[in-house]
């Protein structure tokens, strides 16, 4: 089975739309490639990836859709476009022209208005995403669960992906409320959970010990055929890298069977992102 590393960004500062990507973020303020993945893909012997925006503009997301292209390795993209704007369902349309893109990403966590989510607007572009075989990625914190929630019950038929478990708060250990929400979540069957984020969000200098109280309740409550591994990489540099979280992920869920080890690892990611947009996955190729 093809082993997806299910998150990952790449970024040219030069282009000027990460707003979020300052100085003060040290390790990860410089250009990211391909080329610079390609080590750490090796390394835990990855065949492909799902390329995510990380900019809140539809030329980042034609940037990506470019490199995704023109390398065999990117074998979906999540991308952005702006759900406010008047023409938002024809861009929707437009974009899903592109056989690469599999789906969309809000960046809700940055949003002011708490409540977007649920905004009446919404409604009719998440009904054609669903009508192009989009996903839903959900870069939402914890006190946004509530909402998504609604909206999944609102929207049986849109495929959402809870992005890096929804950022519990691992570095004060917050996570009763979390916990709720989490399992509240995962009886829609309309959402899945990325295994990723948890480096950053977990204290300075991290073991595995400080995600596992986390990991197993997202275990628990989506059950192994419901989690995707990501990188999140290169933002994972903030806090260890790739090889760290990548060996965490492995202890963490060591105790599986080989079958459901390889759904996490790739499995999911190939019936989620892949196979709803009519791309065949076999052997290790698409």
């Amino acid at each position: 089975m093809m082993r997806i590393d299910a998150h990952h960004h790449l970024w040219t500062l030069a282009r000027g739309d990460y707003g979020w990507l300052t100085p003060a973020l040290a390790p990860i303020f410089r250009d990211f490639s391909l080329s610079d993945l390609a080590p750490h893909l090796a390394a835990a012997k990855i065949d492909g990836t799902i390329l995510v925006q990380a900019a809140s503009t539809e030329a980042e997301t034609t940037f990506l859709l470019d490199i995704a292209e023109k390398a065999q390795l990117v074998r979906g993209v999540v991308g952005w476009i702006d759900f406010d704007a008047a023409d938002a369902m024809a861009r929707i349309d437009a974009l899903a022209g592109r056989e690469l893109l599999v789906g969309l990403r809000p960046m809700v966590q940055d949003l002011p208005d708490d409540d977007w989510l649920l905004r009446p607007a919404l409604a009719p572009l998440l009904a054609a995403m669903a009508r192009n075989s989009l996903v839903f990625d959900a870069l939402v914190l914890p006190r946004h669960l509530p909402r998504l929630l609604r909206l999944a019950d609102d929207h049986p038929d849109l495929q959402f992906v809870l992005d890096h478990c929804a950022k519990p708060r691992l570095a004060t250990g917050e996570l009763a409320v979390w916990q709720d929400d989490i399992a509240s979540l995962a009886e829609r069957p309309n959402i899945v959970c990325k295994l990723s984020g948890l480096a950053t969000e977990a204290p300075p200098d991290w073991q595995v010990a400080d995600l596992r109280k986390a990991v197993d309740h997202v275990v628990g409550c989506f059950g192994l055929h419901r989690l995707l591994w990501g990188s999140d990489w290169p933002v994972v540099n903030l806090a260890g890298g790739y090889e760290k979280w990548f060996a965490a992920a492995e202890v963490l869920l060591a105790g599986v069977s080989p079958d459901e080890k390889a759904a996490v690892f790739g499995g999911n990611a190939a019936r989620i992102y892949l196979s709803s947009r009519g791309r065949h996955v076999e052997s290790g190729a698409i």
